[in-house]
């Protein structure tokens, strides 16, 4: 178990290189689609954190032949898998644990013929339903009954259908799930109102080299032509692009020349030019991104001088994972904003902390809230504080680091269930942050 609290010196300049690791919710979808065949698939530049351990562990109880070649390189085989790991006390209590594990019901139905899930846990950030799954997965074929007495999902299909498919939501992990069940699916299938995250493209580029057939990626309308069967490949993830944007707060906010190193510039979408519109001078060097020690930011207005609005959306818009990064960034910025985040209801509620910081923050509802910036006329004060979820941990991480004196932040299992060796990282650049 891991020790759960960092005790953070606030108040240091940061310097130097740091490279991000690779993307957590990436390497979630690429893991899972381990099931889809019986060849060994070799996935590099895998994040080393406790969500990603979690699935591996989960993949291992099915019987996948798992090689470690080193902490980020892995070979599996899911050649002669034991689907009766399904129904032990082990499956269920370590799927619990993870929301990642939703996404092992597509591989296991399209190859197998059945899945089951109990109810998965992950972050306590709102209501993150599940119907999206279940609804495109019943719409291919699936045979779906939910077991209300032991929060127990089951689905089982002699063979999926390809079919047309309107998702109801724009849901990532919910067109991942789709995507891979129809991949082997007979026929054609249209998935429309599709996610088209990064993320999502690099699951379909690793299938289309697998054997898979499927076009219109990167766009909202997916077109996939069931085969009868994949194999293996090499895949390397991404990096991880809300890494990268909660280095650019933290180099923002404490006032650090930071270089973050092969970013992946062309995969990252509007999040650079978002973190420009608050002020921050940001300079590719290469796929390289260079944020110079910055004494002011200040942010931009609309054109007729009105109070700029940030709000998060589905991909290509503004990912929700960053919100609580650039509220923490606007709290030292000279300026005002309006944080609107859309898609969860409880990602705000950690402002509490930063007013007790001496943040000037107005929460309008659990979906906005006004930042009125302090030019750094006022640095924030060092607290004690709990980490709510794993975002808005890395933000208070960040807010703590800007800040006078010393914080103590808890439940800081929350923020390695994402960010990989976040403490020692961040003290190579000169911050000082403890394990207590």
């Amino acid at each position: 178990m891991s020790l759960d609290s960092f005790k953070v010196e606030g108040g240091a300049k940061l310097k130097g290189d740091i490279t991000p690791q690779g993307a957590k919710n990436e390497a979630l979808q690429i893991l899972c689609a381990v099931l889809l065949t019986a060849d060994p698939i070799r996935i590099k530049n895998v994040p080393n954190i406790l969500d990603i351990q979690r699935l591996i562990e989960l993949l291992r109880g099915l019987g996948v032949k798992v090689t470690e070649h080193s902490p980020n390189d892995y070979t599996f085989q899911a050649d002669q898998l034991d689907l009766e790991y399904l129904h032990s006390a082990a499956f269920t209590t370590n799927a619990r644990k993870i929301r990642g594990s939703v996404m092992l019901i597509g591989p296991l139905l399209t190859r197998f013929g059945k899945a089951y899930l109990p109810q998965p846990g992950g972050d306590k950030i709102g209501r993150r339903r599940l119907d999206t799954h279940f609804s495109g997965l019943k719409k291919l074929g699936g045979d779906f009954r939910f077991d209300k007495d032991n929060n127990q999902y089951f689905i089982e299909s002699e063979q999926l259908q390809g079919t047309y498919i309107l998702m109801d939501e724009i849901s990532v992990t919910g067109t991942a799930n789709v995507v891979m069940a129809a991949s082997m699916a007979k026929g054609e299938t249209v998935i429309y109102n599709a996610a088209c995250e990064p993320y999502l493209q690099q699951l379909c580029k690793m299938l289309i080299r697998m054997g898979a057939k499927i076009e219109g990626l990167g766009s909202n309308k997916l077109y996939i032509t069931g085969v009868p069967s994949l194999g293996g490949t090499e895949h390397s993830v991404l990096p991880d692009m809300i890494e990268i944007g909660s280095f650019i707060g933290l180099a923002a906010m404490t006032a650090s020349d930071i270089t973050i190193k092969n970013c992946q510039i062309p995969e990252l979408g509007i999040i650079p030019d978002t973190f420009r519109k608050f002020g921050i001078q940001l300079n590719e060097k290469g796929d390289d991104l260079h944020i110079p020690a910055q004494d002011h930011y200040e942010i931009q207005t609309f054109i007729d001088g009105s109070i700029l609005t940030v709000y998060d959306s589905p991909w290509p818009g503004f990912t929700p994972d960053l919100m609580s990064i650039l509220l923490v960034m606007a709290t030292q910025a000279k300026g005002s904003v309006l944080i609107h985040q859309k898609m969860f209801e409880s990602r705000l509620f950690f402002v509490d902390k930063l007013i007790d910081m001496g943040a000037q923050i107005i929460l309008c509802d659990p979906h906005r809230a006004n930042v009125i910036g302090l030019d750094r006329k006022y640095p924030l004060r060092g607290i004690q504080m709990t980490s709510p979820d794993i975002r808005a941990g890395v933000a208070l991480l960040i807010a703590a680091l800007s800040a006078e004196g010393t914080s103590i932040i808890k439940n800081i299992n929350q923020i390695d269930r994402g960010y990989q060796n976040i403490d020692t990282r961040l003290n190579a650049l000169g911050a000082s942050i403890t394990r207590i």
